[in-house]
């Protein structure tokens, strides 16, 4: 579940090993660059927590975050 807090929206996820939090993060790059909207994220071998706002809307979460954090939800159901 995404939270939102300090004008960001947060997940955490937790995958089997690194191979697969990498498989994850580079579906999820893609969907980002197509949509010309990037997240910022922390990687630690199977762990990935990743933040989401709109810099260019003064560092607010706005509907582009929303958008980016179903896509992602998206493919970590298809993981």
């Amino acid at each position: 579940m995404w939270t939102e807090t300090n004008n960001k929206l947060n997940k955490k996820f937790k995958f089997k090993d690194f191979k697969e939090a990498f498989s994850f993060m580079t579906h999820v790059a893609l969907i980002a660059e197509k949509m010309d909207h990037h997240p910022e994220w922390k990687n630690t071998y199977n762990e990935l927590e990743i933040w989401l706002n709109t810099h260019d809307a003064g560092d607010i979460v706005t509907e582009k975050d929303h958008k980016l954090a179903k896509a992602i939800d998206k493919i970590n159901m298809k993981s």
